[in-house]
């Protein structure tokens, strides 16, 4: 499933191409079983070779300064009949009147679901909520991790405390209550003592 920021790079790509009055713009949605190349053909076509040149360039212009991404590659800028500019996720055909019915990318391309602007633009925003509805559990749960966490934190400090006041209790009982006297040794009488060796 291509990211929300290919799909909003292929948006921009197709305002781009329509600002400079590119004719016929279609977006194929490749099938990813038949295709490894990319998910999108953008498809559209100039009336002239210098208005092909003016699309290439308001696309890659635009791509580059609002999302700061440049084209893998760009093929047939010199002749202008055919321009193809390779984003990963989706491929942008410029092509003439003439090469666009020659080559018909759109019969070639069969299994491929044609889709408009508006449909690309409903499936972002699916994203984006579907996003955010994950984000929004992603920070309930962690804020519900950290509440534990406090509240395991706050137990421990109360049981040290719980643990240090009976220590000093135990202490101060200790240094109060008198210590045992020893027994007074008392003496033996004289006769029951033996006598030393000299």
């Amino acid at each position: 499933m291509p990211s929300i920021e290919s799909n909003q790079l292929l948006l921009a790509a197709a305002a781009a191409a329509e600002d400079k009055k590119a004719e016929d713009i279609r977006i194929l949605a490749l099938d990813p079983a038949e295709s490894g190349l990319a998910d999108y053909f953008l498809i559209c076509n100039g009336t002239n070779d210098r208005q092909n040149l003016a699309i290439s360039d308001e696309i890659e212009l635009r791509l580059k300064r609002e999302f700061g991404v440049y084209p893998n590659s760009v093929e047939g800028r010199r002749q202008a009949e055919w321009i193809l500019m390779d984003y990963v996720d989706f491929i942008v055909h410029v092509f003439s009147p003439e090469k666009r019915a020659f080559y018909g990318l759109e019969r070639l391309r069969k299994s491929a679901t044609t889709l408009s602007v508006d449909d690309i633009n409903a499936e972002v925003k699916a994203q984006i909520a579907s996003t955010r509805k994950t984000a929004s559990k992603a920070a309930k749960k962690s804020a519900l991790q950290k509440s534990a966490k406090k509240t395991a934190t706050k137990k421990a400090v109360t049981k040290k405390a719980a643990v240090k006041t009976a220590t000093k209790k135990k202490t101060v009982v200790a240094k109060k209550t008198p210590a045992k006297k020893s027994a007074v040794k008392t003496k033996k009488p004289a006769s029951s003592r033996t006598p030393r060796p000299r």
